[in-house]
């Protein structure tokens, strides 16, 4: 039996299928204008709206398994930095598997890990993103999760669809990885604690603290109430960075922060900054409209005000590249900064680029290059003159979790970065550690870290840092140089070439060895010496250490000869006294070892060949001589230490090999320079040469203690 509709009935059926067909339409389209907009916000690194767009998008989940996209979507949207990945663009995604990704990513781009690893979990197991499997580990690593990130980064390794450039940032990772797991690199003796809050941490973030011209004084950066804006109803100076400053009012405690306020301050972001000791502030400037649009800006200052800033030439600023953290060096003619320009070694780098006496930029940058920088991010430099170490922060190298702080030397001599060191824990976390500047003698410092959990997921805070007591320990031998054997009871005498400490003595004990402990930022001269020895010295800088040392000092100490020691080189006007200024290089020398053997009293002897007569020829010795212990005595020696003798002709050298050590007859004596032995030399040539060699001037010790009996 078969039924028949009425027109009536038709119309019903047709009218709720267009009532149900309309909502998934309406639902439909709304996904769409979601995604849309998640997507520009995505690709304008605006996360927390591209997040709020995407979660909209996915809150309807209808349809959306059976919906794709096509794979490079994706990966436009998510900037992989590895230029080298071939996207297949025929290969299509899931949007529910997109959704979820995506907003995946956004938690990770505004460094809230935890809610990361919630979605990282879910969607690492989708095929359409492989990729996701690296970014678990990230954030496993960001919540303290080491081992857990180990193991994830290992499946990454492992698998098959890995991107090279991914692979290589697993790998330096996991090394992180087990830096943290491992407990030697907590720093117990470091002191971490929260900034005075009513000072520096209020607002929603403060960050980027810097010395303000001295060490009494601190600018640094804050979004708070209060800030510079122009539209009230618009903005909320809440989130909104200016730059502030603050000094100490004594017993640690800091002044009330000031903004500086226009026209250094707009209404947009102003962060960052570095004082320049040709009063200039040098400052990263973006707004939220642009913010891959981030650049570094130059403001003069003159009695605490400033006139409008400028932003700095492409030579520092690259058009649609971000140029962020500059710092300047202490003598004012460098600066730094970190920037993702072409020419690095991938993500953010450090560079560097000269200042002229004005403070303008001249040259080109010039990037930093290995160990500095990595594959992934280098930010926040900040170098300390003193002990010539390079800080900043890197998500590179062994990082813990996100940035890690590092330190690196600066060899002067190479004229090299040698490579970074992490500062371990409690410095660094598992969340972004950055910004830190030390005192003179790194014993405190500031820096900025997001460790503590926030409304937004992320939120710098500035902490202040005690760094661990540097104990720097001075080690060695004193030794005979001529026998190599160890010398007990050697005395060694300790004086601060910039005269801070009164000097000091030790001896060497039994066995020859000595140890002393040593303090920070000095310049140290050391010399050791013991009777019938002659003095070694050395110097030891404890300025570009930056750690607890254990430093090694040998001394080799020569004996004091019974012979003469002659000084090769000390000539006269023909039939004269006066020296030569190729003389006077010698004495030169001469005087410096007698400065340093400050106990030794000294013959000062000339002596002549023996053609003419003996008495013209002792005279003639006597006045060289003089003129030798004269120029001495000009130079500071005590005259109560030089005795001028001039032997004439009586007494002959004696011949020598090229170690000056006496050649010995068949008798195993010493064959001097007589005027028998020259005159049956074979050749006119030789003859002249043995004269030459009786023609010297010489000195010996005959005596020691000078500086006891003056006292």
């Amino acid at each position: 039996m078969s039924t028949t509709l009425s027109s009536s009935e038709k119309m019903k059926k047709t009218i709720l299928f267009i009532l149900l067909i309309f909502p998934l339409i309406g639902y439909s389209q709304s996904r769409k204008v979601s995604m849309s907009h998640a997507d520009t916000y995505f690709e304008a690194e605006d996360y927390h709206n591209a997040l709020l767009n995407y979660q909209k998008a996915l809150s309807d989940s209808s349809g959306l398994s059976s919906m794709i996209f096509p794979y490079e979507i994706q990966v436009s949207k998510q900037k992989l930095k590895n230029k080298e990945v071939e996207i297949d663009s025929s290969k299509t995604v899931p949007v529910k598997d997109y959704l979820e990704h995506q907003i995946a990513m956004c938690y990770l781009k505004t460094y809230d890990y935890k809610k990361a690893v919630e979605h990282f979990a879910k969607s690492n197991t989708y095929t359409s993103y492989p990729e996701d499997v690296y970014h678990y580990a990230v954030s496993q690593m960001n919540v303290n999760e080491h081992e857990a990130a180990i193991s994830t980064f290992e499946k990454y390794i492992q698998s098959d669809s890995y991107s090279d450039s991914l692979l290589r940032s697993a790998q330096l990772l996991i090394t992180g990885c087990y830096y943290a797991l491992d407990k030697d690199n907590i720093k117990t003796e470091v002191l971490v604690n929260l900034a005075d809050s009513t000072t520096f941490n209020k607002g929603s973030s403060s960050f980027a603290p810097m010395y303000f011209g001295s060490e009494d004084r601190i600018l640094f950066t804050s979004a708070r109430a209060g800030g510079v804006i122009l539209d009230p109803e618009k903005q909320n100076s809440e989130f909104l960075c200016d730059l502030y400053w603050t000094e100490t009012t004594g017993d640690n405690k800091w002044s009330e922060a000031t903004n500086f306020g226009r026209p250094l301050n707009t209404a947009q972001h102003d962060a960052s900054g570095s004082f320049s000791p040709r009063n200039i502030i040098y400052y990263t400037r973006w707004n939220d409209e642009n913010r891959k649009d981030q650049n570094i800006y130059l403001a003069r200052m003159v009695d605490f005000k400033f006139y409008e800033s400028f932003k700095l030439p492409e030579s520092v600023n690259v058009p649609g590249y971000k140029s962020i953290n500059p710092f300047v060096s202490m003598d004012g003619l460098t600066l730094y900064f970190s920037s993702n320009r072409p020419g690095g070694q991938g993500g953010l780098d450090l560079w560097k680029i000269a200042l002229d006496e004005l403070g303008n930029v001249t040259g080109e940058a010039v990037n930093l290059g290995r160990p500095i920088n990595s594959e992934l991010d280098e930010v926040s430099p900040f170098f300390h003159e003193v002990s010539s170490t390079l800080f900043f922060s890197s998500n590179g190298h062994n990082s813990i979790g996100g940035l890690d702080i590092f330190k690196s030397q600066y060899n002067r001599q190479n004229k090299a970065f040698e490579e970074p060191i992490n500062l371990g824990m409690p410095i660094n976390s598992s969340k972004d550690d950055s910004y830190i500047i030390w005192d003179k003698l790194l014993r405190k410092g500031f820096f900025a870290s997001d460790r503590e959990d926030c409304e937004a997921g992320h939120c710098y805070n500035i902490y202040e840092v005690t760094n661990e007591p540097i104990r720097i320990e001075l080690e060695g031998y004193v030794y005979n140089s001529e026998t190599n054997e160890i010398i007990p009871d050697a005395e060694l005498i300790f004086k601060d070439i910039e005269f801070v400490f009164k000097p000091f003595t030790l001896k060497t004990d039994k066995n020859g060895y000595y140890k002393t402990d040593l303090n920070q930022n000095q310049e140290i001269f050391i010399k050791a010496q013991k009777p019938s020895f002659f003095a070694d010295a050395a110097s030891v800088n404890t300025k570009p250490i930056t750690e607890s040392t254990l430093l090694q000092q040998d001394f080799h100490l020569r004996p004091i000869p019974t012979d003469e020691i002659e000084i090769d080189g000390i000539e006269y006007d023909f039939n004269s006294a006066n020296l030569r200024p190729e003389s006077e290089e010698k004495l030169d020398v001469l005087y410096e070892f007698l400065v340093l053997n400050d106990n030794l009293i000294v013959e000062i002897n000339s002596n002549t060949d023996f053609r003419g007569s003996d008495q013209y020829n002792q005279k003639l010795s006597d006045r060289r001589a003089k003129s030798c212990v004269d120029y001495l005595i000009k130079k500071g020696i005590s005259k109560d230490r030089l005795k001028a003798v001039g032997y004439g002709e009586s007494v002959p050298n004696y011949l020598k090999d090229e170690n000056k050590k006496p050649i010995l007859d068949a008798g195993n004596k010493r064959i001097y320079l007589t005027e028998e032995f020259i005159n049956a030399a074979a050749t006119e040539e030789l003859k002249e040469d043995y004269h030459q060699r009786n023609r010297r001037t010489a000195f010996k010790v005959v005596g020691e203690g000078f500086e006891l009996k003056s006292e």
